[in-house]
C-alpha cells in the first residue's frame, strides 16, 4: 500500500516557522480592530474574538507546557472558561473572560515558555512527541481558530478592518467542464503523514467506481442560473430537511447576497460589491450544494471521489500529498493562508492541478462532499477523543480542499473538515460530480 512522503526540512525547524507564522496571523486578526470589537459578539454562531485569543494560548499552554514541557500550569484556574465542549459559542460572552490586553499578555507569555520548550525538546520516544506532532498539531489548532476569527470579521458590522491584495486575474477558464476519474483501487488517508490527525489515518485501500467530476468548482455565475430558474422556490431539488430549512429561515440566495434592482451585489469584509460571475461561489450551506447538483442533474462527489480526484495519480498508482505531488504549496499551487481575502476566479493555478487535470481542489473553498462524517477502518483516537471521534455521525458532513482562509499547516490532501449541513457562514462552496454511465 503506497503512502505519502514528509514534508522537508528539521521537525524543530518546521515547528517553529509553523508556530510563528500561526502567531502572527493572530495578531493580525486581533489588533485591526478596536477593542470594543475583539469582546462584542458579533453572531451567536462565533465566539468574542477576545475569547478564540485566550483559548489559543490555553489550548498552547495545556499541551506545549504542561504536556510536552513538563511544567507547572500557568493559568489552571481558566482552563473551565475556555473549554469548547463546556460552554457553548452564544454563551461566551457571559463569562468572566480575560480582556483583551491580559489575553495578550497571557498568550505571549505562554509563547515564550513555549519557545525555551521546542529549543530542548526531543522528537522522538513518543507517539505525542514523534517528528514534532504535538507541536504541529498546536499550530494547526491555532490556524483552525484564526480562520474562525477570519469567519467572525466577515460576519462583524461596520467599517472595512482587513485589507489584502486580489488573486492574480486569470483568462476565461475554457478548458474541458468535467474530468473522467478512472475506477478501481486508491490509498484513502494517511499512517505516515508526521502532523496528520487521527481522523486522516490510517491510510487504508477503497475501491471506487469511475466518475466524472467538475473540473473547478461551482462559479457565481453558474449558481445564479439555479437561483434564476426559480431553484429556491421548487421543492423538487431539495432534500425535505433542507426544504424545510431555506423555507424556515427565507434563503433565497448564498449568505451575505442581495438583489439591488437587476444586479446582484454581496458584502465582503465590509465593502460591498457586485457578485464575480467567474469566482467559485461561496457562502453556501450543503442544502443549497445538494440542491444545484441535483438542479444540474449531477451530485455532490462522496468523500473517497474527492480525495482520489485530489490524491489519485493514474500513472503510478500513488497517492500523493497534494493534487501537484508531495511539494508543501507554494503560492503558485493554491490561494491558501490569507494572502487574498476571496477566491480565484475559477480556473486559476494550472500548477495545482491533479495528474488528471482538476483544478483547485486545494485552496479558495471548502467543498461539500456527500459524505457524513465518520471514522476510518481501524481508526483510534489521539490524542484526546473531542477533536473527531465525540463528531462521528450522520449529524455532520465532510468538507475537503481548505479555503483562502486555511493555512497551508492544516491542509493537505487528506485533511477532513466537517460542519452541519445548514452553515453558511464558513468560506464553503462545492463542485459537482456524476457517475461514468449517468
Amino acid at each position: 500500500m503506497t503512502d505519502t512522503a514528509p514534508a522537508p526540512g528539521t521537525p524543530r525547524e518546521r515547528a517553529l516557522r509553523s508556530l510563528t507564522a500561526a502567531r502572527d496571523r493572530t495578531t493580525l486578526l486581533t489588533t485591526c480592530v478596536e477593542d470594543p470589537d475583539l469582546t462584542a459578539q458579533h453572531s451567536p454562531l462565533m465566539s468574542p474574538l477576545v475569547w478564540d485569543l485566550a483559548h489559543i494560548g490555553n489550548q498552547e499552554e495545556q499541551w506545549l507546557l504542561r504536556r510536552a514541557g513538563g511544567q507547572e500550569a500557568l493559568r489552571p484556574e481558566i482552563d473551565s472558561l475556555y473549554d469548547a465542549f463546556e460552554h457553548p459559542r452564544a454563551e461566551r460572552p457571559s463569562l468572566p473572560l480575560l480582556p483583551p490586553d491580559e489575553a495578550r499578555r497571557y498568550t505571549a507569555e505562554v509563547r515564550s515558555r513555549v519557545l525555551d520548550v521546542l529549543e530542548s525538546a526531543s522528537f522522538h520516544g513518543t507517539r505525542l512527541t514523534e517528528a514534532g506532532f504535538v507541536f504541529g498539531m498546536i499550530a494547526q489548532h491555532e490556524q483552525q481558530h484564526d480562520e474562525t476569527m477570519l469567519i467572525t470579521h466577515q460576519l462583524r458590522r461596520g467599517p472595512q478592518a482587513l485589507t489584502a491584495p486580489d488573486p492574480e486575474p486569470a483568462p476565461p477558464f475554457t478548458g474541458p467542464s468535467e474530468v473522467l476519474v478512472p475506477g478501481g483501487p486508491f490509498t484513502m488517508g494517511t499512517s505516515t503523514e508526521p502532523w496528520a490527525l487521527d481522523n486522516e489515518r490510517p491510510a487504508h485501500v477503497r475501491e471506487v467506481p469511475p466518475f466524472w467530476i467538475d473540473t473547478t468548482p461551482v462559479t457565481n455565475g453558474a449558481y445564479l442560473a439555479f437561483i434564476e430558474d426559480g431553484g429556491y422556490s421548487d421543492p423538487r431539488w431539495w432534500t425535505p430537511d433542507g426544504w424545510a430549512h431555506i423555507r424556515r429561515h427565507e434563503i433565497t440566495a448564498p449568505l451575505y447576497w442581495r438583489r439591488d434592482g437587476g444586479q446582484w451585489l454581496r458584502r465582503r469584509f465590509g465593502v460591498v460589491e457586485a457578485v464575480p460571475p467567474d469566482e467559485p461561489v461561496l457562502h453556501v450551506c450543503w442544502y443549497e450544494a445538494d440542491a444545484y447538483a441535483r438542479w444540474a442533474g449531477r451530485r455532490l462527489p462522496t468523500e473517497a471521489e474527492w480525495e482520489k480526484a485530489a490524491r489519485h495519480d493514474p500513472a503510478t498508482g500513488r497517492s500523493m500529498r497534494y493534487p501537484w505531488g508531495d511539494a508543501d504549496p507554494a503560492p503558485h499551487h493554491a490561494n491558501l493562508g490569507q494572502r487574498h481575502l476571496r477566491p480565484a476566479p475559477a480556473g486559476s493555478y494550472p500548477a495545482g492541478a491533479s495528474p488528471l487535470g482538476v483544478r483547485q481542489l486545494i485552496g479558495d473553498v471548502w467543498e461539500w462532499t456527500a459524505s457524513d462524517f465518520l471514522p476510518y477502518p481501524g481508526f483510534t483516537a489521539f490524542p484526546y477523543k473531542e477533536y473527531s471521534e465525540v463528531f462521528f455521525g450522520p449529524e455532520y458532513k465532510v468538507l475537503r480542499g481548505g479555503s483562502f482562509a486555511v493555512d497551508p499547516v492544516a491542509c493537505r490532501g487528506t485533511f477532513r473538515n466537517w460542519d452541519y449541513p445548514i452553515r453558511r457562514q464558513i468560506f464553503a462552496g462545492f463542485r459537482t460530480a456524476r457517475s461514468e454511465d449517468s
